[in-house]
């Protein structure tokens, strides 16, 4: 091998990683997008039409959707590379998750408009769908790399060769 392609494997190994991870964060935050997206979209199509007097019923509809949306997008384009269990094993797993997610927003609603008395409608939303929309992210993105979707230890041992490509 020449010099200049040891110097290429030397430059993949050491920041290869990096290009990895901007890739994986845009497509984990596209399909997190369209997720979010879906779940506003049914949760107002069932507001509106058949389940206009059940709020909550809609909601819990609504995020199951979106839920399943993002467990298939997370499955097979963000996490491809990654998916190592049975597929009804791994969206309980990822269900589990999404509600470790939402508790974060909740709990971050709850201290802000009960604890501290930031009790507006802007200041809910505020806690609730920003803050918490942002650390329960956090928490899903590290959860789905790290718990459900990491690599199998045959699968780090070889990966010390030069990968080409993921997709």
């Amino acid at each position: 091998m020449g010099t200049k392609a040891v110097k290429v494997q030397k430059l993949r190994r050491r920041f290869g990683g990096i290009g990895d991870l901007v890739t994986e964060l845009a497509k984990f935050g596209t399909v997190g997008s369209i997720a979010f997206l879906v779940d506003i979209g049914v949760y107002n199509a069932l507001r509106f039409t058949v389940m206009e007097a059940h709020p909550i019923g809609a909601k819990v509809v609504s995020v199951f959707v979106a839920t399943v949306f993002s467990w298939i997008g997370s499955r097979h384009w963000t996490f491809k590379h990654k998916t190592t269990r049975p597929p009804a094993r791994e969206f309980v797993w990822f269900a589990t998750i999404n509600a470790g997610g939402l508790l974060i927003a909740a709990v971050c609603l709850y201290v802000s408009h009960y604890v501290l008395g930031f009790t507006s409608k802007l200041d809910d939303n505020i806690s609730g769908n920003v803050i918490g929309l942002i650390l329960g992210t956090a928490f899903r993105y590290l959860m789905y790399k790290f718990l459900l979707y990491r690599m199998p230890a045959r699968r780090i041992a070889s990966s010390e060769e030069p990968v080409e490509s993921l997709d």
